[in-house]
């Protein structure tokens, strides 16, 4: 079964099955494909599609199991269109988890479902897959959480899980990191000009989407109320800078230079954005990575003098 457009109306329809259907579909998806190896740790995001393993969508089936899979990745896809209540800007999932989150330091979603639960700095505590996944409607769509325990999560779940069936759980995976680069400063006057020479083709010179340009697939919005927020990972210059430079542009993906990639970064964080209530109490245990573009009253408290 390959997924096609007629799968964002399909998403609303097909029946629902119980995760553990899920985990047994994924295992032995992951035993007809022959599992995964370890990786060597001096790859590249040019080589580290090969070595990423995945289980191939022909394998899905008409079955209920694999009918959730499909409605999960056709949510992801079409995550507006699908969830319209959810979703606040003009955003999908698969914006920032490229190629359906099989692609390497595209914020892939090979290999999550094994990593949570687990401890988020962020929030200070230890959170599910689940919350992660709202974590990024909210902030990263400027939407609105999916209820606990909804059909729409248990699917999103589902899909992540069998995309992630073929990788040891807890295993930690080559590319799965997408803030893989050195921190440089940018220069936002440099990267002004190299946004319009790299970037405003597919997304606008006003970086408002390439949707009026007439191209056959646009890039979204990087800033403006139909981007993501202030509080998204995406608002960290170290992780747009990587994420440039391995994916953009899109029909040239790492022709860009690190020091480039930095200052195209530090040009589209300069942009105005939705805000996000309650930034403030992120990393309330004073560890807010130094690219963050905003203050913390955690930060603020590890910063106080220590009382004698």
């Amino acid at each position: 079964m390959h997924i096609t457009a007629s799968h964002v109306v399909f998403a609303r329809t097909v029946p629902r099955v119980r995760f553990g259907a899920i985990l047994v579909l994924g295992f032995m998806l992951a035993a007809s494909c022959g599992g995964g190896s370890s990786v060597p740790a001096a790859k590249t995001a040019a080589t580290v599609d090969t070595i990423l393993p995945t289980p191939a969508e022909s394998l899905l089936t008409n079955g209920s199991a694999s009918a959730s899979v499909v409605r999960g990745l056709a949510l992801l896809t079409a995550t507006r269109d699908s969830l319209p209540a959810h979703v606040g800007n003009e955003l999908r999932c698969t914006s920032c988890h490229l190629n359906k989150g099989r692609k390497p330091f595209g914020n892939t979603w090979v290999g999550v479902s094994g990593r949570y639960p687990s401890y988020f700095a962020r929030v200070g505590a230890t959170v599910s897959l689940e919350d992660r996944i709202n974590e990024c409607f909210v902030r990263s769509l400027n939407g609105k959480a999916l209820a606990a325990g909804s059909a729409d999560l248990r699917d999103i779940v589902a899909y992540m899980t069998w995309l992630s069936s073929m990788v040891p759980a807890g295993g930690v995976r080559w590319g799965l990191a997408v803030d893989s680069l050195a921190p440089l400063p940018p220069d936002t006057v440099r990267g002004k000009s190299q946004f319009a020479m790299y970037c405003a083709r597919c997304h606008g010179a006003d970086g408002q989407s390439g949707k009026s340009l007439g191209i056959a697939n646009p890039g979204p919005p990087l800033w403006g109320k139909g981007s993501f927020s202030v509080g998204s990972d995406m608002s960290r210059s170290r992780i747009v800078a990587a994420f440039v430079h391995h994916h953009m542009p899109f029909d040239a993906p790492g022709f860009v230079a690190d020091s480039i990639s930095y200052d195209v970064a530090g040009f589209i964080l300069t942009r105005p954005r939705p805000d996000f209530a309650g930034k403030e109490l992120d990393w309330p245990k004073g560890d807010a990575p130094p690219d963050l573009a905003y203050k913390t009253k955690g930060q603020a408290t590890a910063a106080a003098p220590k009382k004698p």
